[in-house]
This record gives C-alpha cells, structure tokens and sequence, in this order.
C-alpha cells in the first residue's frame, strides 16, 4: 500500500501544470475543428480526472460496491429532478441511458448485499462492466448526434412509448440508435459537456470501478 508521504507531491502538482496548459493548447486547437473532436477531448480528459479519483477514494469491495449503487441511485434521482423539476424531457436515447444507470446499480447492490468472493466478485463486475458499455454505447451514440450540424439532424419521430406499443423490439432499436431531432437538443450543460457527455463520463468511470474492486477484497 502506497503511503501519501511517499509520493512525490512537488513532481505530481508539476505534471498537473503541465496537463492544464495541455489541455488547454489542445482544446484551443480543437476550436477550429468540428464540434465532436472537442467533446471528445473533453470527456476524455474529465474522464481520465474522474476515473482517477475513483481508484484513488475506491473502499474495499463490499462498500465499493455499495457506494457504486448509491450513485446510481443519486443519478436516477437527479434524471428525475430534472424531468419534474427542470422541465427536461428525456429523450428515447436519455431513457435506454436510464435503464444502463438502473442495470448498474442493481448489479452493484446485489453484489454489496451479497458480499461475494473473488469469483463472485467477478461475475458481478463483469456484469456491471456489460451493463455500463452497453450505457456507454448508447451515451456515445447522443453526444454524436448532438454535435451534428443543423442540417444533418434527423426529423422527430414518434415517442418511445408509441414505438414500444406498436413496433417489435429490434424495430424500436435500430429507430432509437438512428435518433432523432429531439435526441439532438442539449438543453443543459456543465463545463461545456452535455447531460449525455456527462452520462458517458459516468458509465466509463464505472466500468474502470468494477474491474477494479474485484481485487479490493
């Protein structure tokens, strides 16, 4: 175990500087290209940050797993705030991105009650690993369509519901994955990165977390 005085915090402050001015000749870089090179970036960079701090605080497994649950649930519950409260509507793309979140957590806290061994702990962290690409897929798909140009966004089509009603299941896929006009609005952003970018940043994190507590035993 790595003890805090034995890191040298002088030469990590110094490769700190040196990411900032980085990323910030990369991003002004980016700024001529099209607008998905420069979310790309962004979340790359906020996920690396992210990522890191995750490994760093991670606790042992049983916690590890409960607090993966507890987040899950804490991002539900701002989806929820920001439907009912902020007047967001998900879109077909926001509510596949849900049930990724609600996957995960069950997972997680399936694996926090039943507190596994190092192979049980594997099958859930495999499990938890698929629901969160599958998550990561579907929040890369949105963070595309919303950095298409005006031009090139597809017309609204019919709400998830009408499709479920209507559709079979696989019709309902590939018309979701194809998106839509409503798919294509970023009406909330934090540090220049859409709710979807800010989805992806989680589910990537995520699937860092789950490979790493089957070892925090």
């Amino acid at each position: 175990m790595i003890r805090y005085r034995e890191i040298a915090w002088p030469w990590v402050a110094f490769a700190a500087a040196l990411a900032i001015l980085a990323h910030e000749f990369v991003t002004r870089w980016l700024a001529s290209e099209p607008p998905l090179a420069g979310t790309a970036w962004r979340v790359a960079v906020v996920t690396l940050g992210v990522a890191s701090l995750a490994l760093l605080v991670l606790p042992r497994r049983r916690a590890g797993f409960a607090l993966g649950a507890a987040l899950c649930a804490a991002l539900m519950a701002y989806a929820l705030y920001a439907q009912y409260q902020l007047g967001l509507e998900p879109c077909p793309l926001c509510i596949f991105q849900r049930v990724a979140v609600i996957a995960c957590g069950v997972v997680f806290a399936m694996a926090a009650i039943h507190d596994p061994g190092r192979a049980g702990a594997i099958t859930y962290a495999l499990l938890g690993l698929a629901f969160a690409a599958a998550g990561a897929a579907v929040a890369m798909r949105h963070v595309w369509l919303q950095a298409l140009p005006p031009s090139e966004v597809p017309a609204c089509g019919p709400g998830l519901n009408y499709m479920l009603e209507t559709l079979p299941f696989t019709d309902v896929l590939s018309k979701v994955f194809l998106g839509s006009g409503e798919c294509a609005k970023a009406d909330w952003s934090v540090l220049a990165l859409s709710m979807p970018a800010w989805t992806l940043v989680f589910f990537l994190t995520m699937m860092v977390s789950a490979l790493a507590l089957i070892d925090r035993d």
